[in-house]
């Protein structure tokens, strides 16, 4: 919300004649219960400094007249802007975020050829995404896919599994990988979920190093750049690429 928003409840009362039945009203700004179940109209009025945002009515006479309307908009405004300047006081401007521990929806696009992929058999991948990270994902036939976390941090990490079985690894981008393994001859390092690729040893610094290991260690987190998806569909990468591309920005 750019700005505050404040709701107000117009009632309303009269007395007359039948040839008459407005000789005699008052407009009752702020109505409690009791005003709402004896009183003739209830009139929610909501709105920004600038303007009305939305308005609903009850009424339980034939109708009200253009100067009651009037009125009733106008105590209305004065009502909102009031309350309005309370609020103000307390809270100056908008939250920039939104805090980290309330619920998130985020929404993505999929190919629908990768809904089967997403879902898996009997439903396991999808059913294993949502247990691990305790959220809710929706897949609709256009490829919708909406998930909904009780924080921002359990639904991002659940989107990004969801990217990892339904995005294919893109040549030249710097993942944030995990290392899975390490050989003699370089590191297998996790870039998405269930892909794999190979970090050379060669690929570890500009000049030569005995051990992978004296660089990286299991579980380590670490960038890598993708450099080439060969002809097998290997994926090569390069981690003093990663490293050195991050540096210059």
């Amino acid at each position: 919300m750019k700005k505050p928003v404040a709701g107000i409840a117009m009632g309303l009362i009269t007395e007359g004649s039948a040839d008459n039945p407005y000789e005699r009203y008052a407009v009752l700004s702020d109505i409690l219960g009791e005003e709402d179940h004896l009183g003739d109209m209830d009139f929610k009025v909501s709105g920004t400094e600038d303007g009305i945002t939305g308005f609903q009515m009850d009424i339980k006479i034939a109708g009200v007249t253009t100067e009651i309307m009037t009125k009733a908009l106008s105590q209305a405004k004065d009502a909102r802007l009031h309350i309005l300047n309370i609020m103000n006081k307390t809270i100056s401007k908008p939250a920039s975020s939104i805090s980290k521990y309330a619920p998130k929806i985020e929404s993505m696009k999929i190919d629908v050829d990768k809904i089967g992929a997403l879902i898996g058999p009997g439903g396991k991948t999808v059913k294993g995404i949502s247990a691990l990270y305790g959220v809710t994902i929706n897949t609709d036939d256009d490829g919708t896919v909406t998930i909904y976390g009780k924080t921002a941090a359990a639904t991002e990490d659940a989107k990004r599994a969801v990217k990892g079985i339904v995005e294919d690894p893109e040549v030249g981008f710097i993942y944030n990988g995990t290392v899975k393994r390490i050989m003699d001859f370089g590191a297998f390092v996790e870039i998405l979920p269930g892909k794999e690729g190979l970090c050379h040893i060669s690929k570890f610094s500009r000049s030569k190093i005995n051990a992978v290991s004296d660089v990286v260690k299991e579980g380590q987190q670490i960038p890598v750049k993708l450099l080439e998806i060969d002809k097998m569909g290997r994926l090569n990468l390069s981690y003093i690429d990663a490293i050195e591309e991050q540096e210059k920005k």
